[in-house]
């Protein structure tokens, strides 16, 4: 019988053969906590009688969720951050070097193969390069610091195939928008999500990444892709360590194959206040805003500032809108900076902030008002999620969101794209 993706990775890293639902006890190749997490995993690795790390190479710890500290409470907990790290000699990157997600793939942690756990949901990101890597808590982030081990329930696996090539003025956001709001929120609860076919193979890198960072979203536990020249190229670019390509089997076994042709779709946006309640823009064109958002760990990489700048190029946005931009590293914002795209984005209305997470968990940057509508490029919409329950928040494109700063209104980016 042959293999999936996430059933290879996972045997690999016990060295055993596997099959979806099998317990095992896997060597992971890296550990990351952010700063939400990490010092509850500091705590617990204390309590666990925990001496050093297995392998200080393979261990990192960011500060990207409340940076710089908003709050006195919070820098306590930064300072335990950045005093553990020096005890244990382990990579580290403190406030402005940015969200934990570009870092990770960034900084050459994370390559095709690899078994990756970092105590944010969002870890399944570096799917996109074909490794298996998966969000934990900080209990099970502190067992991993001190083993270099995790135990795995290895995930059945859910098949994408996704067919045709999108239309102008939509992006990968809009496409893993659609998929979640077509297999609903819980539609592949502890699956390991596959994305394949010819739209899949014609996202750039960081478009991948856009869509495995929102596997999480539809209950997954992994956004998985094969690795084709474009994966390979993209990380000996960034790594210096060896990549590992893993292709699933002709005859795997998935627990559910789904196919799409995406040609015809139009952009897509999530509205208030659950991330499968997906709508086509028709649907809530016009609807007020008086907050837009262009970052986050799933859309501000520098195409994704190319693409808003694209747009906003010689245009002003909406007196009634405030337009937030967080990079999503410090890379990414020089690069943006030299090509121009920053400056652009400034004179259009932009406010940039440090890049981070910026307004997404709102613990600082951007807390909306009370019964105000946000536009942001973000993978959650519930409820206070960013820092307002009294607020409403819709998801969808960096296109999207930079034409409706424009309209001051949730707006059609196909009718701004020039």
């Amino acid at each position: 019988m042959g293999k999936t993706i996430a059933e290879k990775i996972l045997g690999a890293h016990c060295q055993q053969a596997v099959s979806a639902n099998d317990i095992v006890v896997a060597d992971l190749d890296y550990v990351m906590g952010q700063d939400g997490t990490s010092p509850l995993a500091i705590q617990a690795f204390r309590e666990m009688k925990g001496q050093k790390v297995f392998d200080p190479r393979r261990v990192a710890m960011i500060i990207d969720h409340s940076a710089p500290s908003p709050l006195e409470g919070v820098s306590a907990l930064h300072a335990l951050m950045r005093d553990f790290a020096r005890e244990q000699g382990f990579n580290f990157y403190d406030i402005g070097e940015g969200v934990c997600h570009q870092l990770m793939p960034e900084k050459g942690n994370v390559v095709c193969g690899d078994l990756v756990v970092g105590a944010d949901s969002h870890t399944c990101s570096y799917g996109a390069l074909n490794a298996f890597s998966t969000g934990v808590g900080s209990t099970d982030l502190a067992a991993a610091m001190i083993s270099g081990k995790l135990w795995f329930k290895v995930p059945e696996s859910f098949k994408f195939v996704l067919n045709g090539q999108l239309p102008a003025g939509v992006y990968a956001k809009d496409l893993i928008l659609y998929l979640i709001g077509q297999v609903t929120a819980d539609g592949a609860t502890y699956m390991a999500a596959e994305y394949v076919g010819e739209a899949v193979r014609a996202l750039s890198v960081e478009g991948r990444l856009t869509m495995s960072n929102m596997a999480i979203e539809m209950g997954a536990k992994a956004g998985l892709m094969e690795a084709d020249e474009k994966t390979l190229a993209w990380v000996q670019q960034h790594s210096q360590r060896e990549p590992r390509p893993v292709t699933s089997d002709p005859d795997a076994v998935y627990a559910r194959v789904e196919e799409y042709e995406v040609s015809n779709l139009p952009p897509q946006v999530a509205k208030p206040h659950t991330v499968d309640n997906v709508a086509p823009i028709t649907e809530v064109a016009g609807t007020p805003i008086q907050q837009a958002v262009i970052g986050t760990c799933t859309n501000g990489r520098l195409e994704d500032l190319r693409i808003a700048a694209q747009i906003l190029q010689d245009r002003k946005i909406n007196p009634q809108v405030r337009f937030i931009v967080a990079p999503a590293s410090r890379r990414i914002m020089l690069e943006a900076i030299k090509e121009g795209v920053l400056q652009t984005l400034i004179e259009a209305g932009a406010a940039v902030v440090t890049p981070g997470c910026g307004p997404c968990v709102g613990t600082h940057n951007g807390v909306p008002s009370d019964g105000e509508n946000v536009i942001p490029t973000a993978n959650r919409n519930f409820k206070g999620r960013m820092g307002n329950n009294k607020a409403f928040i819709y998801l969808a494109s960096p296109a999207t969101v930079a034409a409706s700063a424009l309209a001051g209104e949730i707006a059609d980016p196909r009718e701004f794209i020039r």
